[in-house]
């Protein structure tokens, strides 16, 4: 029988100058964006509390990672420069991050762009197209 157990990375490393989180599981290595990092941070503030409670973050493309705690054998918990640090990242989530770190990046575009937000920090996006198309 398989085990279900979370995966454990075989190595966390942080990247500063080009904030990226580089971590190896089963063999394979995986980089990991502060700022995908930081917008799918597992914490209420981000995740809210319940399924439709989410809060869109924005103006996160230049945040950094300050410092990573391991937090008992099972999660990281990451701080980030923008003051955030209430999210505990386990390795399960940061497996499955790396896993669909793709689609859920697209995800994030997406919801940006549909509530006329951006990444970038002190920009603010205006429509000026008439919804109605007139």
């Amino acid at each position: 029988m398989a085990s279900t157990a979370a995966p454990v990375p075989t190595k966390v490393q942080l990247h500063r100058r080009s904030k990226q989180l580089e971590l190896h599981f089963h063999g394979q290595a995986y980089q990991l964006s502060c700022e995908f990092l930081r917008v799918h941070s597992p914490s209420a503030e981000v995740k809210g509390h319940g399924p439709g409670q989410e809060v869109l973050q924005t103006g996160k493309k230049n945040v950094a990672i300050d410092s990573l705690e391991a937090t008992g054998n099972y999660a990281l918990r990451i701080v980030f420069d923008d003051g955030h640090d209430s999210g505990i990242y386990s390795w399960e989530y940061l497996y499955r991050l790396c896993r669909e770190q793709e689609s859920m990046w697209q995800e994030y575009l997406q919801a940006l762009h549909r509530a006329g937000k951006t990444r970038e920090p002190g920009v603010q996006v205006v429509n000026l197209m008439d919804p109605g198309g007139g």
